[in-house]
């Protein structure tokens, strides 16, 4: 059984050594993440480097997400580094505060006046603080600590239900763009995108930097999930962005939440990806705790394309392990959620197009024929996007002369690249190829049933029109019996 579901891991201090590297690869990697959070651009574009090389040495196809920082709303520093708050005591943010003590502490975000009022329940680093508005004087918001304890410089501010104004991109969300333009990835994920509009302003500058990244809208704001259809529209994936998002809407609504999303993604036939301390003990631990298990679990059985490991993989002490032990929860959840989608049947209106209507054809015979496997030849990966919102237990190998084209599909659920093509414009060579090197591969048999789909004329992007059901082997008899 392959592994559909791909796996997502940081790059950190942990994972750039090329032996760790190779062997995370190895165990299981399909796209790494680059955190625009930490590190200079130099070690950005040296870390996809190494990444793409160690990936060809083995003979996969790695892709690169690129994750922008986004606006990061903070208090600013005190002065003995941090204070303890109790319940009920009275607290300032301060705007134009620079050191701050115990009474009040500065604001690296100045809007936050503007933003709040009388009322409003602010919560800081990620929910451990609890502050509730009693009043807004100009540059000053004045609280009463509703949850206390410790609170150091730098920590960040969410309000409950959202509603800060922060822009999507800041001046540095802009510069590394023009970063993830120059180092070719091929995933851009926006932080903090409050409506489409965001991913559409993202879009249109990395077109303007010369980038072809495919968007991912990292949801994690109270307004992104009201805005979730658009959002999905101006964008090609979503992450489900459990952090942030738990502090604003509470940790309770998540998981409903994560179904919701990741049902809507792939109805949308758009591509998701589910993160936030998905196996966090394993920083430290060989061996991730059966709640992680079960969370890994159950964004598999949800149906996701993808589940991330973030400090797991960048910063900790186990970052094999935790890609090999994310691969084995994958695999076994992927028997269930198998199993369950058997008998599922196709849903939905006619399809919008040709390229449609091929993906559905296919996946509707292969799950009706004892089909061993897919072989789509593709030069956009478009077809193969739309074979992949589609529950099968059939593999999908995308076979590709565009490297470009097989780094952004490591991200298709069931999907699987190959280098592939050249020599020919003839079809039935080009077909015969195909079945030789799903052959060589061992994912076919002699006498297995498998399905091809091509589009005519050949080399045409996005001109998927011809799905062929091929018994592997049947040609080469009929060339003997030809040549005796």
């Amino acid at each position: 059984m392959i592994r559909r579901t791909k796996i997502v891991a940081t790059l950190g201090p942990a994972s750039r050594d090329a032996k760790v590297l190779e062997r995370m690869i190895n165990a299981g990697v399909d796209v790494v993440r680059i955190n625009f959070s930490h590190g200079t651009r130099e070690e950005h574009i040296e870390g996809a480097e190494l990444a793409r090389s160690l990936a060809r040495a083995a003979g996969h196809a790695v892709g690169v997400l690129a994750d922008l920082q986004g606006p990061k709303i903070r208090i600013g520093k005190f002065e003995n580094n941090k204070i303890l708050l109790k319940t009920g005591d009275q607290f300032i943010l301060d705007a134009e505060c620079e050191l701050g003590n115990q009474e009040r502490v500065g604001l690296d975000y100045k809007e936050l006046p503007n933003d709040v009022e009388t009322g409003a329940t602010l919560i800081l680093d990620d929910g451990r603080i609890v502050l509730g508005v009693s009043e807004v004087k100009g540059s000053q918001v004045y609280c009463v600590v509703e949850q206390g304890g410790i609170l150091s410089n730098n920590k960040g501010i969410n309000r409950k239900g959202g509603g800060l104004s922060a822009p999507a991109l800041t001046g540095k969300d802009v510069e590394d763009i023009r970063t993830a333009a120059a180092l070719k990835a091929d995933y851009l994920a926006v932080s903090f995108p409050r409506s489409g509009d965001d991913m559409r302003w993202a879009r249109d500058v990395m077109r303007e930097a010369g980038g072809k990244s495919l968007l991912m809208a990292k949801i994690e704001r109270s307004e992104a999930i009201l805005a979730l259809d658009d959002i999905l529209e101006a964008s090609d994936a979503i992450m489900v962005a459990r952090g942030d998002l738990a502090v604003e809407v509470g940790d309770a609504a998540v998981p409903a939440l994560q179904k919701r999303m990741i049902r809507t993604a792939r109805t949308k036939n758009k591509l998701v990806v589910t993160a936030t301390q998905m196996m966090e003990s394993m920083v430290s631990s060989p061996i991730p705790t059966r709640a992680e298990v079960s969370d890994v679990a159950n964004a598999v059985l949800d149906g996701t394309d993808g589940v991330m490991l973030s400090a797991e993989s960048a910063t900790g002490q186990y970052p094999v392990e935790a890609v090999a032990a994310m691969a084995r929860v994958c695999l076994e959840a992927e028997k269930e959620y198998l199993v369950s989608s058997e008998n599922r049947r196709l849903q939905g209106g006619l399809p919008d197009n040709i390229e449609e209507a091929i993906a559905r054809a296919t996946m509707f015979t292969a799950g009706g024929l004892k089909i061993r496997a897919i072989a789509a030849l593709t030069q956009s990966g478009r077809t193969v996007l739309l074979m992949s919102r589609r529950s099968s237990t059939v593999p999908i190998f995308a076979l590709s002369p565009q490297e470009d084209t097989r780094r952004k599909m490591t991200l298709f659920r069931g999907v699987y690249p190959v280098k592939f093509g050249g020599g020919s414009n003839d079809p039935e060579i080009i077909l015969n190829h195909a079945e030789n090197e799903l052959l060589r591969r061992g994912a076919v048999r002699n006498g297995d049933l498998m399905i091809m789909t091509i589009g005519e004329p050949v080399g045409k992007a996005g001109g998927t029109n011809t799905m062929k059901i091929v018994k592997v082997g049947e040609h080469r008899k009929q060339e003997r019996k030809v040549e005796s």
